[in-house]
């Protein structure tokens, strides 16, 4: 076998576990699989205690936050989240940085050795992935091993190597079949729960709800976000069944002061003050499930390094300002986006640029409804190809809401300059002299016939004086940003609806 010799060989080996048109076969998502992976490698997830997350949104941030306060207690933290946004390696980190090169090709290494050498050897009918001919019983009940299950397993070999003293890691989907559920934590830690996933999870509330209640284990504390009805009826039947511990966030503390400005957030909690570097009101609330899991599993730890973790958190791709008019967050359900717009027009006004882009799996329409009305451009556009995605479906839907003011862009990159030229525009009224240009002579704009139909649309109606998008020239939205901006500013950008578009956007925006 030959030795991995860079994280990068390692990864690309890991990423060669992705199928993206076959999928990850239902059959693959039992957790006695990853046990006995766990097993053949001398079970590396108890290397450490360990904190478990899950959730419909905010998990990402309320594991980077518990990372990076337990960091700052001086404690070796392996953090397991994703996506990551600008390098694999985020998934997969010790405080609050990459592991070591030679920790990743160790951990590679050993990895690649059960998987191709020890795991066929020892004919497990879970990873059997003969035909069914010729079998006694007419079936092939296997499959190979997963990305998710080959990723969570590097993570933890990583973690034993680094000798970590903690380990936080968040689920990668639901919670009960999730490969991260072979730890057994000191407390479990679910936030807002959301229909998600509902291809596999369920369609409805409960259902999805019982899916991640899955990680609650007997006896062990669990650390609730505020949930609607349906959802805290499952988590408390399952807490007691299990006697877990209950600590429902609106019952055991307040959230007092919050401030937001372009900085940040401060907020009050338990008669302290703290402050984090990203704007937004959840993610307070997201900090304040950290504090209390932290002060559950870990009482000892000091305040003030808890606020030094906060104060000091680096979390990319969680609204984030990059270059002078661009801001970018992963937000892809109604709710994060509604509270993702909540904080984008507060401080940045309405009448923005809107850059949108989404997997097929999302509720566009509820996202539509939510956004169309805060913007005087909405550029939709592909999230990357990672994941299935239909552009014109998220355009059609967006541009009955919105009307001429909706462009398609399917080339990424294309949208994400238009939507620059548009923003350093003052009123985006330069750009849209050159796009007339461009049409005038024949040519598209980002590749696609119907962005220039509908600009044509638009700039018929606007000479007749009718109303585009719900405004009378599309512009009054601008005027009401004009007086929040600084001077010189010109219109903010919010590329939202997917993580793989955020990552594509920090790509493109940081090396114009």
């Amino acid at each position: 076998m030959n030795n991995f010799a860079s994280s990068n060989e390692v990864f690309s080996w890991v990423l060669g576990f992705v199928n993206l048109e076959r999928g990850q076969k239902p059959k693959s998502f039992r957790l006695d699989r990853m046990e006995f992976l766990a097993e053949l490698t001398g079970n590396p997830h108890k290397c450490a205690p360990s904190i478990h997350i899950a959730g419909s949104k905010g998990k990402g941030s309320v594991t980077a936050m518990l990372a990076s306060m337990l960091t700052a207690s001086g404690l070796r933290t392996a953090r397991y989240m994703s996506p990551h946004v600008i390098d694999i390696r985020e998934r997969l980190c010790l405080n609050g940085s990459y592991f070591d090169e030679d920790i990743y090709c160790s951990a590679g290494n050993e990895l690649k050795h059960i998987i191709e050498d020890i795991l066929p050897a020892s004919k497990n009918p879970l990873f059997d992935t003969s035909s069914a001919d010729g079998r006694a019983d007419g079936r092939a009940d296997g499959c190979e091993p997963t990305f998710w299950e080959i990723l969570t397993l590097l993570f933890f070999l990583c973690a034993r190597k680094a000798n970590c003293d903690v380990i936080v890691a968040e689920t990668g989907m639901g919670g009960r079949l999730d490969s991260t559920n072979i730890l057994d934590p000191l407390v479990s830690v679910i936030t807002l729960i959301e229909l998600e996933h509902t291809n596999i999870l369920g369609d409805t509330i409960t259902a999805i709800a019982g899916e991640k209640a899955g990680i609650i284990k007997k006896g062990k504390p669990l650390v609730l976000a505020k949930q609607n009805e349906e959802a805290l009826q499952v988590f408390r039947k399952t807490a007691k069944e299990k006697n877990s511990p209950l600590h429902y966030f609106p019952e055991t503390a307040e959230l007092a002061n919050i401030k937001t400005t372009k900085q940040g957030t401060s907020f009050d909690l338990s008669h302290s003050s703290f402050s984090i570097p990203i704007p937004g009101k959840v993610q307070a609330e997201n900090a304040a499930l950290a504090i209390t899991a932290l002060k559950i599993a870990f009482p000892l730890l000091q305040t003030d390094c808890l606020s030094r973790g906060l104060a000091n958190l680096n979390i990319p791709g969680r609204f984030e300002k990059i270059e002078s008019n661009f801001i970018i967050d992963g937000a892809h359900t109604p709710e994060s986006l509604a509270l993702c717009l909540e904080t984008f027009c507060s401080l940045y006004g309405e009448g923005g640029i809107l850059l949108f882009g989404c997997a097929s799996d999302k509720d566009v329409s509820a996202m539509a409804r939510i956004a169309h009305s805060r913007f005087s451009k909405i550029i939709i556009t592909t999230p990357g190809t990672f994941k299935m995605s239909n552009p014109d479906k998220v355009y059609e839907i967006f541009a009955e809401l919105a009307g001429e003011k909706t462009l398609l862009v399917k080339d990424t990159r294309e949208a994400i300059e238009l939507a620059g030229r548009f923003a350093k525009s003052s009123r985006g009224d330069a750009e849209a002299q050159r796009t007339r240009g461009k049409e005038e002579e024949g040519e598209g704009v980002g590749g696609d016939s119907r962005g220039d139909a509908e600009a044509r649309r638009t700039r018929g109606k606007k000479e007749e004086g009718e109303e585009v998008g719900g405004d009378s020239r599309g512009d009054a939205e601008v005027r009401r940003t004009r007086g929040k901006k600084e001077e010189g500013e010109g219109v903010s950008v919010l590329g939202v609806g997917s993580f793989y578009l955020v990552s594509e956007i920090r790509r493109v925006v940081g090396h114009q």
